[in-house]
């Protein structure tokens, strides 16, 4: 079930009428939300809903044994018990075709031909994400960070909580379940900010995503055919695809976490405003990059150590980063390209320069301000080429053919519905920079509205005619299979 989808429009409205229904007993509340979530996930497979009631119960049971316990190497081996079983389901699932495919390939570069058998397993929707919630979890209770729980519901409630279910943000325990635990009281307030964030989000998805993505895909499969200027249009095209619906999908998460009384992790900051690399990936995917930074990358000693293991780490970072992704070599070169990207700031100790907003009460950037967030999102936009590639190759030929010398023709998108979708693709995109530039210091674009009411419901208008006019694709998120 899509959050763009007419399905999904009728699932909402009765799973929070039903909910605020039962607002006096928040036992009731959890168990109804937990079957809501379990419903929803088997509404694309109910197969796969066993894996996440599976790895439920092994990290549930993982943190009481843990409290039972004081003796650390009993506590280590439970641990790596509970990380074992997750990332096993993980590695089975996702993994497992790709190395026994780069095994055999590998040896057949060696004149040696082997055959190997494998699974051709279906992603399950998801999985990543409550690997990562499970995980955090188990790591968090083992660092005695805080006390494992005792009531089943709540913790599994904590795994699978619908809006986040397929593409997080990626939760932690020591933020979410505190929440799951106490009564939630319906605030009118939080529930319009919550509206409002699901409206920017489906701006996002539906009129910018989705249109970008029929122009990417014609591109992209017809890369060597096209001039240089069509393919880099093609590559900025994805840059916004990939943002607006994954930034879109995290807004209407946490807005429909909102309307039931959570408040979830932030996961963008209009990290297309970033001046350097270092800065984008502060702003970019925030739940996966502070769980890489806590849980790996601080253990391996963080930057707390000499510079060329500051160096080591960021690689190791961004290279299982990559992997994390997907099981293809193409993301892995897509992690090496950004941890590329990181070295001369780690060596300058300039990694940490930009942690405020740009142009801080300024209505606009100065102009070296202008040329590096061109910089960077030219870096980021060479780096999605990889990304979005099926191969290497694909993505080596893609970027040559970018710096040829036909860069400097007009652009052209000839395909079925192009004079439609091209206008509406550029029209979301104006929007959002727009919008988000203004806001530049908000939670998400719509959260500071005019205060003029005749403004401020014009605004409401405008994005729901053009929600209204690209809606029923029903196309997947991209991070789904993630």
């Amino acid at each position: 079930m899509l959050f763009n989808s007419f399905e999904f429009a009728i699932f909402l409205p009765i799973v929070f009428i039903l909910y605020w229904m039962l607002k006096k007993n928040v036992k009731t509340q959890n168990i109804f939300l937990l079957a809501a979530s379990y419903f929803f996930y088997a509404w694309w497979d109910w197969r796969y809903l066993s894996l996440i009631v599976f790895c439920s119960i092994i990290n549930y049971l993982g943190g009481l044994l843990m409290m039972r316990t004081d003796e650390q190497k009993r506590r280590r081996f439970i641990l790596t018990i509970c990380c074992l079983v997750s990332l096993g389901v993980l590695g089975i699932f996702k993994y497992y075709d790709f190395f026994v495919t780069s095994f055999v390939e590998a040896f057949a570069t060696l004149g040696i031909h082997l055959h190997a058998k494998t699974l051709h397993l279906i992603l399950p929707v998801g999985i990543s994400f409550y690997t990562f919630h499970t995980l955090s979890y188990t790591i968090d209770v083992y660092r005695r960070n805080f006390e494992p729980t005792k009531n089943i519901v709540s913790f599994f409630l904590f795994v699978s909580i619908f809006p986040l279910a397929m593409a997080g943000p990626i939760e932690r325990a020591t933020n979410l379940l505190p929440q799951i635990y106490k009564s939630r009281v319906f605030n009118y307030n939080q529930a319009v900010d919550g509206l409002r964030q699901i409206l920017w989000g489906l701006f996002a998805k539906v009129v910018i995503a989705d249109n970008c993505g029929v122009c990417v895909n014609h591109v992209f499969d017809n890369y060597p055919a096209q001039s240089g200027s069509t393919l880099l249009l093609g590559a900025i095209f994805f840059a916004f695809q990939i943002y607006g619906d994954f930034s879109g999908y995290s807004n209407m998460a946490i807005g429909i976490g909102k309307l039931l009384g959570f408040n979830f992790l932030r996961n963008f900051n209009f990290p297309y405003f970033s001046r350097d690399i270092a800065e984008f990936w502060r702003r970019w995917h925030i739940s996966l990059t502070t769980w890489f930074r806590d849980y790996l990358y601080i253990p391996l000693g963080g930057s707390r150590v000499g510079k060329w293991k500051v160096v080591r780490n960021t690689f190791i970072i961004y290279l299982v980063s990559g992997f994390w992704h997907g099981a293809n070599w193409t993301f892995i070169a897509w992690g090496l390209f950004h941890a590329l990207l990181f070295v001369p700031l780690i060596l300058t100790g300039k990694n940490r320069k930009y942690t405020n907003a740009v142009a801080e009460n300024r209505l606009l950037p100065s102009f070296k301000e202008f040329i590096q967030i061109s910089m960077t999102f030219g870096l980021v936009v060479i780096g999605w080429v990889f990304f979005r590639a099926e191969t290497i190759g694909d993505a080596v030929g893609y970027i040559g053919g970018i710096f040829d010398e036909s860069l400097f023709s007009v652009p052209v998108l000839n395909f079925t519905f192009s004079r439609r979708i091209i206008p509406f693709a550029a029209l979301g995109i104006f929007v959002c920079l727009f919008v988000e530039w203004r806001n530049r210091n908000c939670a998400y674009g719509l959260e500071k509205m005019p205060k003029s009411i005749f403004w401020r419901w014009s605004s409401y208008a405008i994005l729901s005619w053009l929600i209204v006019q690209n809606f029923g694709s029903d196309q997947p998120f991209i991070y789904f299979q993630f």
